[in-house]
């Protein structure tokens, strides 16, 4: 992982878009935006992603296929994955996408402070697990120094391909 790891925020409305990028540009991270599940894939799949915040209800790819395709490959795995929908409560949404292990499942409208402070909290466990701590400023107004790491620090690695079995009627990646 780079010094220069980006938020992914992924909606298939430009509005939905901006108002999440108005709420976390504050924390000074690198954003990077998609308005499909193909562009969500195609952007964690050229590395550089250290959280990704995915609509569940997309046209085509949704934000589920997403998180279910970024659990299976070894080099996406670590990204920390909050999904987001605006079709209300959903206990059987809710319980396959904490199946696929996603860091997190909130209902629009979301909490601007609650949204920050997941992201602030992803994105630098996201960075300390990859072993790569970020250069210069972190959050606005928050200097941050490289963390000092044990010269003999256990590597945190996915030992087995993570297989999540499909629901009745669910369609294929």
């Amino acid at each position: 992982m780079s010094a220069d790891m980006k938020v992914l925020l992924v909606d298939d409305h430009e509005d939905n878009l901006f108002a999440m990028e108005s709420i976390l540009a504050p924390l000074g991270y690198p954003l990077e935006l998609a308005t499909s599940g193909d562009a969500a894939l195609k952007a964690a799949l050229h590395g550089g992603i250290a959280v990704a915040i995915l609509d569940v209800v997309m046209p085509g790819v949704s934000g589920l296929d997403v998180a279910r395709y970024l659990s299976r490959l070894t080099q996406t795995q670590v990204i920390p994955v909050i999904l987001v929908t605006g079709m209300g409560q959903d206990s059987e949404m809710a319980a396959r996408a904490l199946q696929l292990g996603v860091a997190d499942y909130l209902i629009k409208p979301i909490d601007p402070w609650a949204l920050r402070i997941k992201v602030q909290y992803l994105y630098r466990t996201s960075i300390l697990l990859t072993g790569s701590p970020p250069r210069g400023r972190g959050p606005r107004n928050h200097p941050t120094e490289p963390p000092q790491f044990p010269a003999k620090r256990r590597q945190l690695r996915p030992t087995e391909t993570v297989h999540v079995p499909r629901q009745p009627g669910e369609p294929p990646l």
